[in-house]
């Protein structure tokens, strides 16, 4: 570590090592991924940890995009950035793509994930959306809900979301909940039904 810390790198959580090194740094033969790359805001060379503008250009440039931009919506979500101060900075083309798309209303990165795969749907899509007294996941056109469940759905909170879907459905509203495995291992089936029920119009008034 005191290797690292003397080179000024910035070590990436993650299933991976991932460190950051400007271009002219000698780097110590390690098992990582390095970036070479010029810091959006000026680093330390003794500094161990890097600023969250510069990790999220690295995952920016590193990793897929729909990861990537889980990663920025967290970010802007948690209040660890700003967008203004990120719109105001050197923004290669990858970040500045992320920094249109992302928003700070997904409340999971599996909520990131599936607003991204459903917009080429071309329907008003609402996230975090306030109907009879409950937040839901999406509100799709005027009466389509889109509930997506993480692993703490279960005992009363699965009871009180159970409720909830009633309360919605007495209320004219059709109600697709999907949960964690669905949306990571079976995306195709879960956009499969809700493109069928935009289809049948199950989205309007």
């Amino acid at each position: 570590m005191t290797e690292v810390k003397r080179l000024g790198l910035w070590v990436l959580d993650g299933p991976a090592l991932h460190v950051a090194a400007g271009r002219h740094d000698a780097v110590p033969s390690i098992d990582a991924h390095v970036h070479w790359s010029k810091p959006l805001v000026p680093r330390h060379p003794d500094a161990l940890r890097d600023s969250i503008e510069n990790a999220l250009a690295l995952v920016a440039a590193c990793q897929p995009y729909e990861r990537a931009l889980v990663v920025w919506e967290s970010a802007l979500r948690m209040r660890l950035v700003d967008r203004d101060v990120l719109s105001r900075l050197p923004l290669g083309p990858h970040a500045r793509r992320l920094l249109e798309a992302s928003g700070a209303f997904s409340d999971s990165g599996l909520e990131s994930l599936v607003l991204t795969r459903l917009r080429w749907l071309r329907v008003r899509i609402v996230p975090q959306a306030w109907i009879a007294g409950h937040r839901v996941d999406f509100l799709i056109g005027d009466r389509l809900v889109v509930q997506v469940d993480g692993g703490h759905h279960v005992g009363a909170q699965r009871e009180s979301d159970n409720a909830h879907d009633a309360e919605l459905v007495l209320r004219g509203f059709c109600v697709i909940r999907v949960g964690y495995r669905q949306v990571v291992d079976d995306w195709p089936t879960v956009q499969d039904r809700i493109a069928r029920a935009v289809a049948q119009g199950l989205h309007r008034r």
